[in-house]
């Protein structure tokens, strides 16, 4: 897909006429990416907003302790942003790394202040996706602060595995994958999968997940304590 189709299909941009959406694409700069290739380091400062033309970029925050928690991710038409493109001079709150081969468009502060300025609807749905992001980091806090571990591994494992129509999946993510997933340790969710896995829910081979009862699963992630 080209840039301009990229543009014209995402809410921020759809509402430019063609000239600027031309504009836009002219003055992108396009970075591609192998995985595992970090795009900006935590405390830098990054005052650039891309869109993902291919591949998966990931928001982390990692401890002093070398623990990662992966906060969000970004896929092919996505828009993000570091936090100096809209505060100036701010350090990037969490680092931003490629999980696979990838593509992005960046566009920096000063490129795109002047449009933002001149056209309300394309701030204004830049504001919404700002407070969509803000919502989404809410929940993360709210789940870190207040949900168990092993409820928040049941929740992922369904969100990210568990289609009503798939009993058997792909083991695609390493333990410390997971575990970033849900800000925890590898050794924890080690633990808890074969807690599930010794309750029936669940079965695990090297390769795949099994799930035995999903709607087992459903009724630990509302009510734990059954």
């Amino acid at each position: 897909m080209e840039l301009i189709s990229l543009l014209i299909n995402n809410p921020i941009f759809s509402s430019l006429d063609p000239e600027n959406l031309y504009t836009i694409a002219n003055i992108a700069i396009t970075r591609s990416y192998e995985s595992d290739h970090w795009v900006t380091h935590y405390g830098d400062i990054w005052p650039y907003l891309f869109i993902v033309h291919e591949g998966i970029i990931t928001a982390m925050k990692e401890s002093v302790e070398g623990r990662s928690l992966i906060v969000a991710q970004f896929e092919a038409g996505e828009v993000f942003w570091g936090l100096g493109f809209f505060l100036e001079d701010a350090p990037t709150p969490a680092a931003l790394v490629a999980t696979k081969p990838t593509k992005i468009h960046i566009w920096s502060r000063q490129q795109l202040l002047p449009i933002l300025l001149q056209h309300g609807q394309m701030s204004w749905e830049l504001t919404t996706l700002m407070v969509q992001r803000m919502l989404l980091a809410s929940d993360i806090v709210e789940g870190l602060a207040f949900q168990p571990v092993a409820v928040r591994l049941a929740q992922f494992l369904l969100d990210r595995f568990g289609e009503d129509s798939v009993e058997k999946v792909s083991r695609d993510l390493t333990l410390e994958e997971m575990a970033a997933h849900i800000g925890t340790t590898r050794e924890m969710v080690c633990r808890m999968l074969n807690k599930f896995s010794n309750q029936g829910l669940i079965e695990i081979t090297r390769t795949e997940f099994l799930f035995k009862d999903r709607k087992g699963l459903q009724r630990f992630v509302k009510n734990p304590k059954v």
